[in-house]
């Protein structure tokens, strides 16, 4: 029996594989799924197995699960092809009878009615009609969403969006995240459950902006903008008009506040709080000084 951990190489899946590691999982039982061979090769370093497959692929998904594995589907990075994807997967476990299908879906569930939910919606049906042993990692927002952009919101000196400034979103990083998959995949109690995961605080735009000019020390505002000017400013950056759509309705979503959620699933999941945004901020202003 392995812990399989697909998307092994994104910023997610690296996290995970790592925090398995640091809780005492021996390498050899952690297989890794990968679609690149050389991005996978710190991972064989670790003595990690390194399984090689692409979601596109479904020929290559047959060998890589097998019977009593513990999955954890990862969902894809390509919107509008996250379906097919997660499908070639869930059929591959399905015939692999593995014993656990943990999937990364997103925070609320069904009752996560805006655009970028609606895969998240399908697999979630499909795994449940898989009949597997599953766990539904139903994740909220990844602080680093917004401490990514920090390079343009100090060039700017804005926070810039067309969420509502009393609008709240209980983010944590990916971090927080990785440590509660690896605890759904390894501890006892898990299947056949969906947790609801977010921060212990959920926090405005204008208390974001004012965190960012604390650390970086200049003053950076929060600017709300009419949702076609919030498409035109993320067109404009270079954006693909579909993607942008989707980020312009997910503020429609915080506005509606579906991201504001703090039931405490995430905090009980890792046995400590989650890491406040504050700290998030910090660690990336002061990664961009040194």
């Amino acid at each position: 029996m392995s812990i399989v951990v697909t998307g092994a190489t994104g910023s997610l899946g690296r996290l995970v594989v790592d925090e398995l590691l640091r809780t005492g999982v021996p390498a050899g039982e952690i297989a890794a799924l990968a679609r690149d061979e050389r991005k996978a090769a710190p991972l064989a370093a670790l003595g990690v197995e390194v399984r090689l497959a692409d979601y596109d692929r479904p020929e290559t998904l047959e060998p890589v699960f097998r019977a009593g594995d513990r999955v954890l589907l990862i969902s894809g990075s390509e919107i509008g092809r996250r379906v097919p994807q997660h499908t070639a997967v869930v059929q591959a476990a399905t015939r692999a009878a593995v014993a656990q299908l943990a999937y990364t879906s997103v925070l609320g569930g069904p009752d996560a009615d805006f655009e970028l939910a609606r895969e998240h919606h399908a697999t979630e049906k499909l795994i449940l009609e898989s009949g597997l042993p599953y766990t539904l990692l139903r994740n909220g927002w990844y602080s680093e969403v917004y401490t990514e952009q920090l390079p343009t919101v100090l060039e700017h000196g804005a926070v810039t969006g067309s969420a509502r400034p009393d609008a709240r979103i209980a983010s944590a990083p990916r971090a927080d995240y990785a440590a509660a998959a690896a605890a759904a995949l390894t501890g006892e109690g898990h299947l056949n459950t969906a947790y609801e995961l977010s921060g212990d605080v959920a926090w405005t735009f204008p208390e974001y902006a004012a965190l960012v000019s604390e650390a970086a020390g200049s003053e950076v505002v929060h600017r709300e903008v009419p949702p076609e000017t919030h498409l035109a400013i993320l067109t404009g950056a270079g954006l693909p008009e579909e993607l942008a759509a989707i980020l312009v309705d997910v503020d429609r979503a915080i506005s509606r506040g579906l991201l504001a959620a703090t039931p405490g699933d995430l905090a009980r999941l890792i046995g400590r709080p989650t890491t406040p945004i504050a700290d998030t901020v910090a660690r990336a202003v002061a990664g961009l000084k040194s």
